[in-house]
C-alpha cells in the first residue's frame, strides 16, 4: 500500500467541510455499521459501548475515509437545550470541570505508561458518566463546554487505542474515536479541538502509510488552526504537515512547514495551557523535528535536535523519553556511530521497562532487527537479549 489510492467510499461531507479537494464517490449504506446513527451524541456513546463489549471494529482503510460520519450537526447543542427529556440530569460547570480533570488524569497516566494502560477506564467514563450529561439539561454555553471537554476525552480514547496496538481492530477503533472527536469539537465550534482531532487522523494516516491522504488531512488541520492565538498549537499543526510531507517525499513542502513550526514554537510561552495542543512543548517539537530531518536525510541536524529534545524541559514522561532514545539510537547507527547507538539503546531499554505502548514495542523490534547485523559482538548480543522483553 502506497497511500496513493483514492477511497471509493469517502463520505461526501469530507470534501465539503475539510476542503480536501478530493473526488468523492457516493455515500453507500454499506460503509456504515449496522444500526449506526448520525446524531453525534448517540453515535459516540454507541461507539464507546461497542468498545466496552469488545465488538469488532472495521480496520482503518487504505483510502482513509472518515468512516461512520455525517456532516457535523452545528445546531445540535442549541436544539438539545430545548428538547431535553423530562427527568434528564441537570448539567453545569461542575460536570464540565469533572470531565476535564479526568482527561488530565488519564492523559497523564497514558503519557507516562503508554496507551495500553487504563484505556478501558477512559471508555467506561465516557459511557457510564459522561453519557447522561450529554443527554442532560444545560444552557447553550455549558453545552458547548461539555461537547468540547468530551471531544478531548474521545480524542484521548482514540490516542490510547492507537498506542495500544497496530492490529486492524485497534487502528480502526482509533480512527472512529478521532472522527467523533472532530464532530464533537465542530459542534462545539472549537477550532483548536477540531484541528487537533484532524491532526490525530493525519498522524494515523502517516503511520499507516496513507501518504496522500495524510498530507491533505494535515493541510486541513493547519487551516483550522491558522487563526489561533496559541503558538504551541500552531507549531503542533505545522509540524504535523511537515512530517506528512516528508513521509510523502515532498522536501519543499516539508521544509517550509518545518520552518513555520520552528517560528511558532519560538514564540511559545513557558507555561503550557490546558488543551492537548497547548502541551506541545519545545522538547516535543525538537523530537518531531529531528525525525523529520532524519527522513529528509540530514542526520547531523537530526541528531542535534534529538539530543536537544532529551536535554531541555518537556520530556519528563517515560514513554516520550523512551521513544526519543530509540530514535536517537537509530540515527546514530545510520551515522556509523555503533558505540553511540548501543549506549543510547541501552538507555532506551532501561527507560521503556513496563511501558505498554505499540510505539515502544515497535521501536524495540526495529532495534533488534538492526542489531542482527552485529551477531557475535558481545555488547550487541546482550542488548538484543535485554530488548526481547520489550518487543511485541
Amino acid at each position: 500500500m502506497n497511500g496513493e489510492r483514492s477511497p471509493k467510499y469517502w463520505l461526501p461531507y469530507v470534501d465539503k467541510v475539510l476542503d480536501l479537494g478530493l473526488q468523492t464517490a457516493k455515500d453507500t449504506e454499506s460503509t456504515r455499521s449496522e444500526g449506526e446513527t448520525t446524531d453525534t451524541v448517540a453515535s459516540v456513546i454507541q461507539l464507546g459501548r461497542r468498545d466496552v463489549h469488545r465488538r469488532n471494529f472495521l480496520a482503518a482503510t487504505s483510502g482513509y475515509a472518515l468512516n461512520a460520519l455525517a456532516l457535523p450537526d452545528l445546531d445540535s447543542i442549541t436544539r438539545r437545550t430545548t428538547t431535553a427529556p423530562a427527568g434528564a440530569v441537570r448539567v453545569g460547570s461542575g460536570e464540565v470541570a469533572a470531565v476535564k480533570q479526568m482527561v488530565k488524569a488519564l492523559g497523564d497516566s497514558a503519557a507516562e505508561l503508554g496507551g495500553g494502560h487504563a484505556r478501558h477506564l477512559a471508555v467506561r467514563y465516557l459511557t457510564d458518566d459522561v453519557a447522561p450529561w450529554l443527554g442532560g439539561k444545560y444552557t447553550e454555553t455549558v453545552g458547548r463546554e461539555l461537547f468540547a471537554a468530551t471531544s478531548q476525552l474521545v480524542h484521548l480514547a482514540g490516542w490510547m487505542a492507537q498506542d495500544e496496538g497496530n492490529d486492524p481492530e485497534h487502528q480502526g477503533r482509533a480512527q472512529q474515536y478521532y472522527a467523533h472527536a472532530y464532530r464533537l469539537a465542530a459542534e462545539a465550534r472549537d477550532p483548536e479541538l477540531s484541528a487537533t482531532a484532524l491532526r490525530g487522523l493525519a498522524v494515523q494516516a502517516t503511520d499507516l502509510g496513507f501518504r496522500a491522504e495524510a498530507v491533505q488531512l494535515a493541510e486541513a488541520c493547519v487551516r483550522y488552526g491558522k487563526d489561533l492565538d496559541n503558538p504551541r498549537a500552531v507549531a503542533y499543526y505545522q509540524a504535523t504537515l511537515a512530517n506528512a510531507a516528508a513521509q510523502d517525499d515532498d522536501r519543499k513542502l516539508a521544509t517550509r512547514h518545518l520552518t513555520l513550526s520552528e517560528t511558532a514554537i519560538g514564540h511559545s510561552g513557558a507555561t503550557a495551557g490546558e488543551s492537548w495542543a497547548a502541551h506541545y512543548s519545545p522538547g516535543r517539537w525538537a523530537h518531531e523535528s529531528g525525525m523529520i530531518l532524519a527522513r529528509l536525510g540530514d542526520l547531523d541536524a537530526a541528531e542535534e535536535h534529538l539530543r536537544l529534545a532529551l536535554d531541555i524541559h518537556g520530556l519528563d514522561r517515560r514513554r516520550t523519553r523512551a521513544i526519543v532514545l530509540a530514535d536517537l539510537g537509530g540515527v546514530r547507527l545510520r551515522q556509523g556511530d555503533l558505540d553511540g547507538a548501543l549506549a543510547t539503546w541501552n538507555d532506551f531499554v532501561d527507560c521503556a521497562d513496563g511501558i505498554r505502548s505499540i510505539k515502544v514495542h515497535t521501536a524495540a523490534d526495529d532495534m533488534r532487527t538492526r542489531l542482527n547485523r552485529f551477531r557475535g559482538m558481545p555488547e550487541a548480543d546482550r542488548l538484543r537479549q535485554r530488548a526481547a522483553t520489550l518487543a511485541s
